[in-house]
């Protein structure tokens, strides 16, 4: 049944983006609200920091997964070079507060394994093989930058497996109207990207609250000092680059995504590099369930540099949106 409390299509899209728009002046402080208890297992409450990884087998691969939380299933796709590491900790943990939280390598990539590394859609078998195996019937997909292009092709593939779409950072499904700017390729293809590159292609460097926040997101993110993931060098790009081809042709999935009445979220910040939010503007009158939310001051990670915050706005989003159809 349709939830008629909640905003919808293009007047929903404006209402959202003005109130982020309206946070201009909030303070930019990540730590904006203390996590609570993710999971307690015996006396220990389990954060994302601390948390153990574990691992799927299935037809030869292994998958690299960790969980926390309790509650409907999320399953977070990753960015391009996206590791199980580089989730900030803290908005993992406030989501956790509501959901049972899983986040994953994908094949090939840190501690997940891929027998053949030509095999460009393992990642959407990932998430598959990952929900048959924790037992997930139906899930919350969010998907960061290239993830989000991962969460939507899954989605339109496999629509009952998703209760809400939600997307970070990312752009839509198809021909994409807006080009990533140059300075992404320039930094994100480095063999190593260091301090000054992460706030380059996460955050906004024009502004001192978001580099800030960049350096308060990196000291969450290195408090993890064991059991830590595998850093993704140059050799596993072409894996990316196959994927993004064929997610960029896939016009039918961009097709049914529009009026398949799966609520979806896009959340972005005002000058994201990789994706432009703009590429979501026109399709607000195409996509009936399509909300879009704008954070000021902030670049292609907005979660990075608005942790409680972002989550929030997601829990809401889901709390008081529903699937039209199964």
């Amino acid at each position: 049944m349709k939830n008629t409390n909640s905003p919808g299509g293009w007047a929903g899209s404006l209402m959202l983006c003005l109130l982020a728009c309206s946070l201009q002046h909030c303070s930019t402080n990540t730590s904006e609200s203390k996590p609570q208890s993710a999971e307690v297992v015996g006396d220990s409450i389990v954060h994302a920091a601390t948390v153990a990884t574990q691992y799927v087998e299935k037809d030869g691969r292994r998958i690299a997964y960790r969980k926390i939380g309790q509650g409907p299933a999320m399953i977070l796709c990753n960015r391009f070079r996206g590791t199980l590491d580089d989730w900030d900790p803290l908005f993992l943990d406030q989501l956790a507060q509501h959901y049972t939280v899983v986040t994953f390598d994908y094949s090939g990539i840190g501690l997940s394994t891929l027998v053949n590394p030509a095999d460009s859609l393992t990642e959407v078998r990932d998430v598959r093989d990952l929900a048959q195996a924790l037992n997930i019937q139906q899930c919350v997909l969010v998907g960061w930058s290239h993830g989000g292009r991962v969460a939507q092709y899954i989605t339109a593939h496999t629509p009952q497996l998703v209760s809400h779409l939600i997307l970070l950072g990312t752009g839509p499904l198809g021909k994409n109207a807006f080009a990533p700017e140059q300075i992404f390729f320039d930094r994100a293809l480095k063999p190593v990207n260091d301090e000054d590159d992460e706030v380059v292609l996460f955050f906004e460097p024009r502004y001192k609250a978001s580099v800030e926040a960049a350096r308060q997101s990196r000291a969450r993110i290195q408090a993890r000092t064991v059991d830590r993931d595998i850093y993704v060098t140059p050799d596993k790009f072409e894996k990316y680059f196959q994927t993004v081809a064929r997610y960029g042709a896939d016009e039918k999935a961009h097709a049914f995504l529009a009026t398949a009445g799966i609520p979806i979220l896009a959340l972005s910040g005002e000058h994201d590099i990789v994706f432009p939010i703009e590429g979501w503007y026109a399709l607000t009158r195409h996509y009936t369930s399509l909300q879009i939310i704008m954070l000021p001051q902030a670049g292609h990670g907005p979660q990075q540099q608005y942790p409680a915050l972002t989550a929030s706005y997601l829990h809401n989003f889901i709390t008081h949106t529903a699937k039209t159809v199964e």
